[in-house]
């Protein structure tokens, strides 16, 4: 798992996590990675510092003076993060595998087939695929209900 402070062209810094590198880059080509405070997916990564764990003691190393970005890495997690991270980690797979043996893999035509479902086209089935964030608002206004399918690292991770 990576995770990178972004901004988007409206000024506002959030943060998120991906699988990897190219996972984001995938996804922003996709327009999938999107402000949460207004909604534009014209994201761009922010400046961030690395987070280097030193194998003697533990605790992270800090960057030199030289190369000391803007943004500051946050704190160590404590045990009882970990453990909470661990449970919800193992919840949301829980989730995601439980809809992926259950479900339909629609791919792209997630939102044409999630439409044709609400409007009575096509028998309602369990279903999931990918959707652009524009794509899945518009669904959301025409009172399809859809939900986000959590994104997990790999279990060697």
């Amino acid at each position: 798992m990576i995770r990178y402070n972004l901004r988007c062209d409206g000024g506002h810094a959030f943060e998120s996590w991906f699988q990897s590198s190219s996972a984001y880059e995938s996804q922003e080509k996709r327009k999938l990675v999107s402000c949460p405070a207004c909604g534009s997916v014209k994201v761009e990564r922010a400046i961030m510092a690395p987070q280097i764990v030193s194998k003697k003691r533990g605790d992270s190393a800090a960057p030199s003076p030289a190369a000391a970005p803007t943004e500051v890495a946050a704190p160590a997690s404590t045990p009882l993060m970990m453990a909470q991270e661990r449970e919800l980690r193992a919840k949301l797979k829980e989730l995601r595998d439980h809809i992926v043996k259950n479900a339909d893999n629609v791919g792209e035509r997630f939102p044409n087939e999630a439409r044709k479902m609400h409007y009575g086209d096509i028998e309602h089935r369990p279903i999931y695929g990918e959707a652009s964030p524009e794509e899945a608002r518009s669904l959301i206004d025409e009172g399809v209900e859809v939900s986000p399918l959590p994104v997990l690292p790999d279990d060697r991770n």
